[in-house]
């Protein structure tokens, strides 16, 4: 929680209004005290109840401002995190994010009244009626029992989980709906999301539930705590003990005491699938600030001992190797031996366990990730393409770049020469009016307009490539390299052919490395 961006300067400013809120209620009681024994409409009265309604607006407006900021740092922090899981960040950006606002607007304030306006009801009524007094602050610690002990059923964890495998699960079957059908296999996934969304109505359900018994419990123990005060204090009026203005404030202010803690026990499990989702999102690894900086131009490389798992699973041990600036070596092995992770190190989306990568002798973590990003120039193996022409696809992060200078050096221009458009043909999110090779040229193009990135990647850019379609991205390939420092994960002869040196990983270990 201390995480969330201004969580101290929002929690001072809950408490200022907490304390405001105390001293409203304590006049309001006086207030009407006076008049319901004929002292007629005082002064503390009127400010009372205006302090109180100035203060109920005060609190929206601050906890939704607040609540407005953390959605929108939130949601920039789960885009920026670099997960492969689609699904997932999808439901928490969308869903996951509007949850918090129960718990940002709604419970956190009432937990922070609860915690001042019974201390000031106590002491007053201590000044008023020490055995009133004692009663309440012996009663007061059952409410937070009874949530606990009730709130320690709820499920809302649970449910969150649920909800985001549900929206990961969907995304992936619509992704993969032409699959499905044509391997029979739709109507099983349909059970199978019908399934999961089920269970999620069951745990959503269960948590109601929970949330009224709970509401139930706490209404009746502070009904019971408010008579265990209340009929004493009829006694002692009717024998002469107290006086009716005495006894009024008395009564008055000991449900104030309860209310606080009555709302945050209520509001609990409304905020509970918010506090669920910040749990998942704070923790999450942002863009790295940095607080160093490199030299432009091609980077020497150097891997120290890193070591990658995923899940426990490892997927790099302990790998060592350099890369020269400006020399390009070829990542070789099997599928499944850790060359793709090494390009993710490197672009910073996986942290190494143990070990560390230097770049110009500086540790990569300690660099600035946007600025480092800025100097790589990335192809996978399927390059993502996004909603717009296709100029804005080879133009993406480089709005300044030559276009058309790139997609000449990719071999791409005679493919926009064939579009309707040219360059401002529209070309969808999947690419639909590109076939898979001229897709791996618009990544290579992308590349080739990042004229400032001294780091060349290349995740095998010409797998599931025909030999004519493979020459025409080798060429753009050898039009990419000069003057940068580039590692490639290569499959076929081809490719590992414009490196000057070979690393061979097995099992997530270098085996050989060899200079050619």
């Amino acid at each position: 929680m201390p995480a969330l961006p201004g969580l101290r300067r929002y929690l001072v400013a809950l408490s200022l209004l907490g304390v405001l809120t105390a001293a409203s209620v304590l006049l309001q009681a006086e207030g009407l005290a006076t008049l319901l024994t004929g002292g007629g409409v005082s002064l503390f009265l009127v400010v009372a109840i205006a302090a109180r309604a100035a203060l109920s607006w005060g609190h929206g407006v601050l906890s939704g401002r607040y609540a407005a900021s953390v959605r929108g740092a939130l949601r920039v922090r789960l885009l920026g995190s670099a997960s492969d899981r689609a699904g997932v960040v999808a439901t928490q950006v969308t869903r996951g994010v509007d949850a918090t606002d129960s718990y940002l607007t709604g419970y956190l304030p009432s937990l922070v009244v609860s915690v001042v306006v019974p201390v000031a009801v106590i002491v007053r009524l201590g000044t008023a009626d020490l055995v009133s007094a004692l009663v309440v602050a012996g009663t007061l610690p059952l409410i937070p029992v009874f949530a606990i002990l009730v709130g320690k059923h709820t499920r809302a964890s649970t449910q969150w989980e649920l909800l985001t495998k549900l929206g990961g699960h969907f995304l992936d079957v619509v992704r993969g709906l032409g699959t499905l059908k044509v391997f029979g296999r739709a109507a099983a996934q349909a059970a199978t999301v019908r399934a999961m969304a089920a269970a999620h109505a069951d745990a959503t359900m269960k948590t109601l539930r929970v949330a009224f018994l709970s509401a139930l419990v706490l209404e009746l123990v502070a009904t019971l705590s408010v008579a265990l005060v209340a009929v004493p204090i009829g006694f002692r009026l009717l024998s002469g003990e107290l006086t009716a203005r005495t006894a009024l404030v008395i009564l008055l202010l000991t449900p104030e005491a309860y209310l606080p803690l009555r709302a945050a026990g209520a509001k609990f499990h409304a905020a509970a699938e918010g506090l669920a989702v910040l749990r998942e999102a704070v923790p999450v690894t942002p863009a790295r600030p940095g607080v160093r900086t490199r030299r432009r131009g091609a980077p020497s490389v150097v891997f120290e001992r890193v070591s990658v798992t995923y899940d426990g699973v490892p997927a790099l041990s302990e790998v060592d190797f350099s890369v020269p600036a400006g020399a390009r070596a070829a990542l070789a092995g099997p599928s499944g031996s850790g060359k793709s992770t090494v390009l993710a190190v490197l672009l910073g989306f996986v942290t190494p366990a143990s070990g560390r990568v230097l770049v110009d002798g500086v540790d990569l973590r300690s660099l600035s990730s946007t600025d480092w990003l800025a100097e790589v120039a990335w192809v996978p193996q399927r390059p993502t393409l996004f909603r717009g022409t296709l100029a804005s696809n080879i133009a993406l992060g480089a709005p300044s770049a030559d276009v058309r200078s790139a997609a000449r050096a990719a071999a791409l221009d005679t493919v926009a020469a064939g579009l309707p458009s040219g360059f401002a043909t529209p070309v969808g999110e999947l690419g639909e009016v590109l076939s898979a090779g001229q897709r791996q040229r618009v990544g290579l193009a992308r590349a080739l307009a990042r004229t400032s990135a001294g780091l060349v990647l290349l995740d095998e850019p010409t797998a599931r490539l025909d030999s004519r379609t493979e020459d025409a991205v080798l060429s753009a390939t050898r039009r990419l390299l000069p003057g940068r420092t580039a590692v490639l994960v290569a499959h076929r002869p081809a490719m590992a052919a414009l490196a000057d040196r070979v690393i061979e990983l097995r099992g997530g270990r270098v085996v050989t490395e060899v200079k050619a």
